[in-house]
């Protein structure tokens, strides 16, 4: 991993512009949905080329910190009504922030989480639809962060997003949270995990079909 975030970074003359050339590389990772029993390591999430929002926090944190960039993860509670179009079964989802230290303060973006192809093919989606948001993001929701403000999928700020229920902390990494009392508050850790490993072939079989033009996987509403 060091050696990925030295070639990534060795043209990089600015902290900015180290943390962009990490966060292009983790954003282009494609978003999948996959069946786990465990946390996946940074190293793990490079050698798949691919992973969840976990997952791609879980690099993007490690990646930063190795580049001397101070990273942590905020969680966040979402309702599950941004995820329609990929399922209805979900009331409730932990978002994980990515904040860094940036221009002497803390910037924070989830726009890592979900690739180009994927944002653009969920934007036009719900265009189609006439929604304001679902598949996980927000239809005026921005794609990129440019390293000098904070940037959401969701449009604006969390603390002014309707859909966000509740701000979850600040931890480590994702291990670290699923670990706390707020995610136990929020179900037993067995029965999250069994709910979302359940779900994952239903939501990838939706992700895929976004990807490919076809009919979204939940009913409309």
């Amino acid at each position: 991993m060091r050696l990925r975030v030295r070639a990534l970074t060795q043209l990089s003359k600015t902290e900015r512009e180290k943390a962009l050339a990490i966060y292009g590389y983790v954003k282009r990772m494609p978003l999948i949905k996959p069946m786990k029993l465990r946390m996946r390591t940074a190293r793990e999430v490079i050698d798949t080329g691919r992973g969840d929002a976990p997952d791609k926090a879980t690099l993007l944190v490690a990646m930063l910190r190795a580049a001397g960039i101070p990273a942590r993860l905020r969680y966040v509670l979402v309702d599950g009504d941004i995820l329609r179009g990929l399922t209805t079964r979900v009331r409730q989802a932990a978002r994980p922030l990515v904040e860094m230290w940036l221009h002497g303060r803390w910037l924070r973006t989830d726009t890592y989480i979900f690739d180009a192809a994927y944002m653009a093919a969920a934007r036009q989606r719900l265009k189609e639809q006439g929604w304001d948001w679902g598949f996980g993001i927000h239809v005026g929701g921005a794609m990129l962060w440019d390293g000098y403000e904070s940037a959401f999928v969701g449009g604006v700020p969390t603390k002014e997003d309707p859909l966000v229920l509740g701000d979850l902390g600040v931890y480590h990494d994702p291990l670290e949270f699923v670990n706390s009392p707020a995610y136990r508050a929020l179900r037993s850790r067995f029965a999250r995990l069994l709910h979302f490993n359940i779900l994952s072939p239903g939501m990838q079989r939706g992700i895929r079909r976004l990807r490919d033009g076809g009919p979204p996987s939940a009913p409309m509403p």
